[in-house]
Parts: C-alpha cells; sequence; structure tokens
C-alpha cells in the first residue's frame, strides 16, 4: 500500500523472497490482533483470494504467501485454522512467509481453494507445479478456476484486498479553494488485466499499465466508488489483515467530510 495511508510497499515477489529461504528462522508466535471469525465456507474463499494476490505455488511442490511484519498475526491464524506449515521471518526483510511443503497440507489447500482461485497465473501453478508433478499425480484431483466474473459475494475480494490493494488519502490544497481537496483512492496493482476489469466492474473506477513493471493497476478516486468499497469491506466481507484495517480505517474516515469538503468524481 501506498505512502499516504501509512502502508509501505512489499519487499519482494514470493518468487523473489524464495530463494532466501535458507536465511530465514522461525519465530514465536505473537498476540494476535482480534481477528473477525471466517465460517468455514467464508475463510475458503478468503484463501483463495489471498492467494491469487500474494501466494506461490512453487517448482518445489511449496505453497508460499508473503506477510508484511504488521501482520504476522494473519500468517498465524491462518496457519491454525489449516493445521500444516511454517511462519518464518526473511533475515533482514520487513516479511514473513507462510509455508506449507507437507503432502497432507498442500493436499488441504487444494481442497479449500478448488473452484476459487480467479488469476490464471495462480491456477496454473497448482495444475503445473503441485498435481502434475509425480508426488501427487496419484490423487485425481479436478482442480478448477472461478470463471464466473461476476461471482463476487464472498470473501475472495476481502483476501485479495488484504494481499494486494491500498488504502491512499491526497490533501490537495489549492489557491483558489478556501478548503483542501480530499481525494480517496482505492488501488489493486496485478500482472493479471482480467481480475482487475472484474474489479472495476464490482466498484467503478479505472485501469491504467506501468510499462517500467509491465504490470497493471486498478484504481478509483470518486467518492461513489469509496462508497461502494466502504460499504463491502465494513459491512459485508471485513479485511482481516490489520495493516490494511488500519488504513482503511483511516481512509473511511474521511469520507465523512464530504458534506464539507469537495471529493473528486
Amino acid at each position: 500500500m501506498k505512502q499516504s495511508a501509512g502502508n509501505t510497499l512489499k519487499s519482494g515477489t514470493p518468487e523473489t523472497i524464495r530463494d532466501n529461504t535458507e536465511n530465514l528462522k522461525n519465530i514465536s508466535i505473537h498476540v494476535p490482533y482480534t481477528l473477525k471469525p471466517l465460517n468455514d465456507k467464508q475463510f475458503e474463499h478468503y484463501l483463495a483470494g489471498l492467494i491469487d494476490g500474494d501466494g506461490h505455488f512453487s517448482s518445489q511442490q511449496q505453497l508460499v504467501i508473503v506477510f508484511s511484519s504488521p501482520d504476522v498475526q494473519l500468517a498465524y491464524y491462518i496457519k491454525s485454522i489449516i493445521g500444516f506449515g511454517n511462519v518464518k521471518q526473511v533475515k533482514d526483510k520487513n516479511a514473513y512467509l507462510y509455508i506449507i511443503s507437507n503432502k497432507d497440507g498442500m493436499l488441504k489447500v487444494i481442497s479449500l481453494i478448488n473452484g476459487k482461485l480467479r488469476t490464471s497465473n495462480k491456477f496454473y501453478q497448482v495444475i503445473n507445479n503441485i498435481l502434475a508433478h509425480s508426488r501427487y499425480s496419484k490423487e485425481s484431483i479436478e482442480f478448477k478456476m472461478n470463471n464466473n466474473s461476476s461471482d463476487f459475494q464472498n470473501h475472495w475480494v476481502a483476501g485479495f484486498a488484504d494481499a494486494d490493494a491500498s488504502f491512499q488519502i491526497t490533501i490537495i490544497n489549492k489557491n483558489n479553494r478556501a478548503k483542501p481537496e480530499i481525494r480517496l483512492t482505492f488501488q489493486i496493482d496485478q500482472s493479471d488485466k482480467n481480475i482487475l476489469f472484474s474489479i472495476k466492474d464490482l466498484f467503478g473506477g479505472n485501469i491504467g499499465y506501468r510499462d517500467s513493471q509491465n504490470t497493471y493497476y486498478y484504481g478509483s478516486t470518486s467518492f461513489r466508488s469509496a462508497k461502494k468499497v466502504i460499504h463491502l469491506f465494513w459491512y459485508i466481507f471485513h479485511l482481516q489483515s490489520s495493516k490494511s484495517l488500519i488504513n482503511y480505517l483511516k481512509w473511511r474516515k474521511h469520507t465523512y467530510w464530504y458534506k464539507k469538503t469537495p471529493f473528486n468524481e
């Protein structure tokens, strides 16, 4: 997430950080923040969204999910639900990894997210890096992707936002205005543009492309879109990440200025 809402950029992709696993150390469990409980079905969709955003199924038959330092408690929460894997700190980085290498743990994850992943790259990682391996080839698993671009009535969107979204606050002072303009930006960066078009259909906004990084981004700045984001994440599909939740609450607070301060539409 961006500087405006107190968020920091991730230090690397799962693929980049995975190369440093020999420098990892186990860490003790921390006292968790209060997380809103998810039932089984909600957790399955949330986990799929989190993996679509910040997970990686490696050629070493591992699932690696990246967490920033403020969200180590979320990593332990997910581990406690799945019942497999380890949470480790990356040496010299403000990042933690939740890693599953155990076959039973991997099979449980695949069962939980089957039919719920939405990005093609994560789907084919499961097919090519996990299920095609001799270790899993006898399992006869029919793994499916969620291709329904309008089906967002579940916690996938909260998991995806916890992984990849940013809530930015920009205050613009202009000489010809007595009051500043408050601009609230909800943004998601992804290499898969198709999923971003689905997000755009959900909230409104725009899709852009960064040639230097070869990535796409979704962004919305209008108050109309902000109201939709608030309604979805506050009343229906709750964010679980403390980092995202704190930034979201700061962002949400500024929406109550709209009657007194002009918003960018």
